[in-house]
């Protein structure tokens, strides 16, 4: 199972490092530019948040619209008729099922992080809404479009909904959770994990 999550985040990451790079530094460089004209506090947690939900966007917009070589059926309008095509446990079960619902988790954090966000049934509205526009989209450029990747994808959402959920509720109950030097080494910590993830993966 390591080699094929391995194997798909390898093909996310060739996929997309190329405009995540370039938008690191456009960015960074522009936002710090800002900073400095404005006299603005650096606040290190917040801007890297700022950050990864921007490259998050980029990746997202890379992954959807990019051509599906292994697309093999036409359009899905029957539920749970994609999901039940694959194989449990295998390379495209994990691709395309376990991939699409990971691949929103993020989008219900940052959502509901932003909007802060409270109600699952707004949650709910916020991520579905995002998911057709996806689906939508795809059809239009001539990919195809699968109510199951909606389900999918609204999954994910709302476990990135309970997870922004829990974390408030959690700092709500710990308030040095909410201090900046606390969420500060937390994201510094986050950062050096994920990097070395990628490196030593």
């Amino acid at each position: 199972m390591r080699s094929i999550i391995d194997t798909t985040f390898g093909e996310v990451l060739t996929m997309t490092w190329p405009t995540l790079f370039i938008a690191v530094v456009l960015v960074v460089t522009i936002r710090i530019g800002y900073l400095l004209k404005h006299k603005e506090e650096f606040v290190f947690y917040k801007e890297m948040l700022y950050l990864c939900f921007m490259l998050y966007i980029l990746c997202l917009f890379q992954i959807v619209t990019a051509e599906d070589l292994n697309a093999t059926n036409g359009n899905n309008f029957q539920l749970f008729n994609e999901i039940f095509r694959y194989q449990f446990g295998g390379r495209l079960f994990f691709k395309n099922i376990v991939g699409n619902v990971l691949m929103f988790v993020p989008y219900g954090f940052f959502a509901s992080l932003y909007v802060d966000i409270k109600h699952p049934l707004k949650a709910f509205a916020l991520i579905f809404a995002a998911s057709l526009s996806i689906e939508i989209t795809q059809l239009a450029i001539g990919r195809v479009f699968d109510v199951d990747d909606i389900l999918l994808n609204v999954t994910g959402g709302m476990i990135g909904f309970i997870i922004y959920y829990l974390l408030d509720k959690i700092s709500n109950l710990i308030p040095i959770l909410k201090k900046e030097i606390v969420l500060n080494i937390i994201t510094i910590i986050v950062l050096v994990s994920s990097v070395a993830f990628i490196i030593w993966r």
